[in-house]
């Protein structure tokens, strides 16, 4: 419904548009848009464009930026020189569709994907460099692991990694090799390595790209993309279009599909309603698992003190949960819960602080604050915003300056000024854009929705998205445990390609009365299995039903890839447990391609003298007698196949003592009381998921493993010394109790194993 307010928004935000001349741009992101809608491609919008009116009734977003607070000028203002930004996310699997739709709208050779140059890294640097000087791999391996990630998105260099390491520096002086190695990779730090193509970055213009920048094939893919990266391409000319590729959007996508298809229920993901208390009671649970924005240890305990009860507590949690303005959420949680905490340093701050309870929440109050309190216009406003996101000194004492100067002129004191700086200090380079807040904020909204109201659709659609990450499949797994949803192995009758659901009744189709209840692993998970068989064994069930028996599979399946492989993936998977024990069906499997071979060689001879296919019954297929597998074997091989363990764990037999224990894998890692910190000593036991063996530069053996129990897992260590004593336990799949250190490098915890043995 119109109003003044609205209408003279929407005049205020027009003129702007229109003097800047941007008319075109919004109008290709709209066409853009609407190609999506009209397509079923799930779409996003980031960023300070949700503060646009004209943006929301044009459909490009979709969050009213009256009803959220949102300011236009913090999209765009008559002040800012550079073009307006509109981040376009779409669902990953889907994102191709929409640059070949750009392609054929506005011409193949007017629209290419962004060329971005991958530099020389500290640790990039050093692996080259010892590659080319022939060093074996374990030398420039060692040399590159002393050296630390980067942190608060700076690169780490190589000359503050031996500030900072002095293993790495006592390596450097002492060691010949090392110097060499290192002296080298300084000089080509930061050079150039190689071109690939941007994440996101389009560019779309009025002629061939070719008049305004060099272009080239993309080295993977053999499409066109510019020679010139996305600053050079602003420099020549042209605007940059955003198309984003996000897995949740897939995600969410997938389980509105599932929803139709089984319930016949359209949901329009974009129009749910924003109070839903299922939604909230499943946050305030704490079951954040495969939610975007929400998961993770941290986060999942805030939002269970916090409980919220609207979309502006997960907005804020969204912008609150990053380092810096982290320290704010336990006051935001108290003030939430106490309406008589809520107080303001200064009446005018009410105007832009109400909905979060008095506390600066988003980079927005910071600018509120200039504007309001230090009469800063929009134009400066903006150059304050770009000063504290640099963080550059010399512009932020004069920022400090004016800021201070404006309070002053303004009716408050010098104290009041220094104070609401200070409380400025942690947002300065973590500060989070409040539309960008409010876009996320309602993704993730969204993905709690689906979760709550349809759990097996939602956790069925994320295990196929994330189907070829196995360590992401197992976290997703363990949530449907603790959802009590069955996941299932793979099963020749029931599986598709990717994960499905399965109904209560399994004798009729899901449906409103009939529910889902268990989710069935996909073939195309099963690795050495392949797409090509999969699809066709998927491809005769529904043309002839399912297979009865492992005659009717093997005188139906006659693709060229039903041999020893796929059959053996097949049945090492517990793909056909319903037909015989695993062992027993190995024993046969050469028997059953042969009859699979022979039956497919008669049935093209079978026919008559006229032409027409003869009724001949082909022998049944029969079984020989064979060793049943044992547990630990199907465990193996489910772990081989799959990733992980289906139809039981290792560690199983053991659970009741490792539950025992005060310490596990999940309490190492998530410790927030810093229980067990760098060089804590710690006894634990669990499984070897891996073993990596590597030479050190004294000819020694030493071991890299990764070690999981029935809660989480860790990387760990064996030096020489352990390595020697041990070496024929430490290897995959052994189960095992070590006594060791903790090791907290960056954040990331590992263990330094001290002794060890099989258990």
């Amino acid at each position: 419904m119109e109003t003044p307010e609205i209408k003279e928004r929407i005049e205020y935000e027009l003129k702007i548009i229109f003097d800047k001349g941007y008319a075109p741009y919004f109008l290709v992101v709209g066409d853009l848009l609407e190609f999506a809608r009209k397509n079923g491609i799930l779409t996003a919008i980031r960023g300070s464009v949700a503060g646009s009116m004209v943006t929301y009734l044009l459909g490009i977003t979709n969050i009213n930026p009256i009803e959220y607070k949102l300011p236009f000028e913090r999209f765009l203002n008559p002040f800012r020189p550079s073009a307006p930004d509109i981040d376009m996310d779409f669902a990953d699997n889907r994102r191709d569709e929409m640059i070949e739709y750009a392609k054929n709208k506005y011409g193949t050779e007017n629209v290419a994907q962004i060329g971005t140059f991958g530099t020389m890294m500290a640790r990039g640097a050093v692996r080259d460099v010892a590659r080319a000087l022939a060093y074996p791999y374990a030398v420039g391996d060692r040399i590159s692991k002393m050296i630390p990630m980067g942190s608060q998105g700076m690169p780490q260099t190589l000359d503050h990694a031996m500030e900072i390491v002095p293993e790495l520096r006592e390596a450097y002086e002492r060691e010949k090799d090392t110097k060499e190695i290192i002296d080298l990779a300084k000089k080509l730090e930061g050079s150039v390595r190689h071109i690939s193509v941007h994440a996101a970055g389009v560019v779309i213009a009025p002629r061939p790209i070719y008049e305004y920048m060099p272009t080239q094939l993309d080295p993977k893919g053999g499409k066109i993309i510019t020679q010139y990266d996305m600053y050079s391409a602003e420099d020549a000319g042209l605007l940059k279009f955003d198309f984003l590729g996000i897995r949740n959007l897939a995600i969410l996508a997938d389980a509105v599909r599932l929803v139709k298809k089984f319930y016949g229920v359209d949901i329009d993901i974009s129009r749910i309603p924003l109070d839903d208390k299922k939604t909230f009671e499943l946050l305030a649970r704490g079951q954040t698992e495969g939610l975007f924005q929400l998961n993770g240890a941290g986060m999942t305990r805030y939002l269970k003190e916090l409980k919220p009860t609207s979309i502006h507590d997960i907005n804020a949690m969204v912008a609150l949960y990053r380092p810096g303005p982290m320290e704010t959420i336990p006051e935001y949680i108290k003030r939430k819960h106490n309406p008589r905490l809520v107080k303001y340093m200064d009446p005018r701050m009410k105007k832009f602080l109400a909905e979060s309870y008095g506390l600066i929440v988003y980079q927005d109050d910071l600018l509120f604050c200039a504007i309001e309190l230090a009469g800063y216009s929009w134009e400066e406003a903006d150059k304050f915003r770009k000063a504290v996101g640099k963080k550059i000194p010399k512009e932020m004492a004069a920022q400090y300056q004016k800021f201070t100067q404006g309070i002053i002129q303004n009716g408050q004191t010098p104290e009041f000024a220094e104070k609401l700086w200070k409380l400025f200090e942690p947002f300065q380079a973590y500060g989070f854009n409040k539309a960008h807040a409010a876009s996320y904020g309602k993704v993730a909204y969204q993905t709690a929705y689906m979760k709550a109201h349809y759990p097996v659709e939602y956790m069925a659609a994320i295990l196929t998205a994330e189907s070829g990450d196995v360590d992401k499949v197992a976290q997703i797994i363990d949530e449907c445990k603790n959802m009590g949803i069955p996941v299932l192995p793979p099963d020749i009758n029931e599986s598709y390609g990717g994960f499905s659901c399965l109904p209560k009744n399994r004798e009729n189709p899901i449906s409103k009365s009939n529910k889902s209840d268990k989710i069935r692993f996909g073939f195309y998970t099963i690795k050495n299995l392949g797409t090509d068989i999969s699809d066709a064994i998927i491809e005769e069930r529904k043309q002839s039903g399912k297979f009865k028996s492992i005659t009717g599979f093997l005188d139906c399946i006659k693709h060229k890839n039903l041999n020893k492989k796929s059959m053996e993936s097949l049945i090492k998977s517990g793909a056909m447990d319903e037909w015989g024990d695993r062992g027993v069906l190995l024993a046969n499997m050469e028997a059953m391609l042969e009859y699979n071979h022979e039956n497919g060689k008669q049935n093209g001879a079978q026919t008559s003298l006229w032409g027409g296919a003869t009724n001949v019954q082909a022998p049944e297929f029969r079984l020989q007698p064979g060793t049943d597998a044992t547990q630990a074997e199907k465990l193996a091989w489910e772990k081989e196949l799959l990733g992980l363990y289906i139809s039981g764990h290792p560690l199983e037999r053991l659970r009741d003592k490792l539950e025992k224990r005060t310490v596990n894998i999940k309490k190492i890692k998530e410790d927030k009381e810093n229980n067990w910190g760098n060089g804590m000593p710690v006894t634990i036991g669990g499984i070897i998921d891996t073993a990596r063996t590597v030479i050190t530069k004294g000819n020694e053996r030493m071991a890299f493993l990764k070690i999981s129990d029935l809660t989480d897992a860790i990387e760990a260590v064996a030096f020489p010394r352990v390595f020697q004593e041990s070496m024929d336990i430490l290897a995959s799949g052994k189960c095992i109790a070590f006594t060791g250190k903790v090791s907290n490098r960056n954040g990331e915890k590992s263990i330094i194993i001290e002794a060890v043995k099989e258990i």
